[in-house]
């Protein structure tokens, strides 16, 4: 049987009680990484983040990103490894106390926006993200695209990896996401989102924006909670794999 996990950005929103479309979306998720302050995320935000998540039951994560509140972490910035190093070990400690503070456990690391996107070309930022992780706590998974530098530097560390996949993102015949700021780099349509996700999941495969078939390691598949159609696509995709004999689970564990 296959199975996978669905997992989605929570708590990138600012205001102890503005928990936007999170609590809608939870439902429909096996594990979710949470804003640590950097891009977004404050305190109480966490804080209740934290309890929805633990309520639900479900896989809990830390989502660094870089210091860019303006940019919400998505700006390309020019950081060396020990700032990298430095950074994700403190947004990790951030969320694991309010995680401890409740009585869970974290169970993953996944970086986000420009510093997931870095890390998954740059060899030395991912050694210094995978070495923050595995030296804050080696039985931490680390999440990051398939086919990655991210990847390779968590599995050359020791750590346990995720490949993780898009439901609404296009790919590169490189197997990188086609830039945001690019034509057709977000899937706006959830049954074309559905059949991408279906196809990596049982197949291996996506089809990049050059037309060509590229090999694809599903282990979670990724629904942003801050689109506009977020929840709509939570609730397809989750129908849709379940209809189809795929196990939703969390393997983020």
């Amino acid at each position: 049987m296959f199975r996978i996990d669905l997992n989605c950005d929570l708590g990138e929103s600012f205001g102890a009680y503005k928990m936007g479309r999170d609590a809608e979306i939870v439902p429909y998720v096996t594990s979710v990484n949470i804003a640590c302050g950097f891009h977004a995320g404050d305190p109480g935000v966490m804080h209740n983040t934290v309890n929805l998540a633990l309520e639900r039951g479900i896989a809990i994560g830390a989502h660094p990103g870089l210091p860019d509140l303006y940019g919400f972490g998505r700006r390309i910035m020019d950081i060396s490894p020990q700032e990298a190093y430095d950074w994700v070990i403190y947004q990790i400690g951030a969320l694991d106390a309010f995680i401890r503070a409740k009585g869970g456990t974290m169970r993953h690391v996944k970086p986000h926006g420009a510093l997931y996107n870095m890390a998954s070309r740059n060899s030395k930022l991912a050694d210094a993200i995978a070495e923050a992780v595995y030296h804050v706590n080696p039985e931490l998974i680390l999440v990051g695209l398939s086919g990655s530098e991210l990847i390779h530097s968590g599995k050359r560390i020791g750590l346990k990896t995720a490949s993780e996949v898009f439901a609404d993102r296009t790919y590169q015949e490189d197997g990188s996401l086609t830039p945001r700021g690019a034509k057709g780099a977000l899937i706006d349509d959830p049954e074309q989102a559905v059949k991408q996700v279906v196809r990596m999941v049982k197949d291996g495969k996506v089809r990049s924006q050059q037309g060509s078939d590229i090999p694809i390691v599903a282990e979670t598949v990724c629904i942003h909670g801050d689109g506009s159609h977020a929840v709509s696509f939570a609730s397809r995709i989750h129908e849709a794999l379940s209809l189809e004999g795929i196990a939703l689970t969390a393997s983020i564990r």
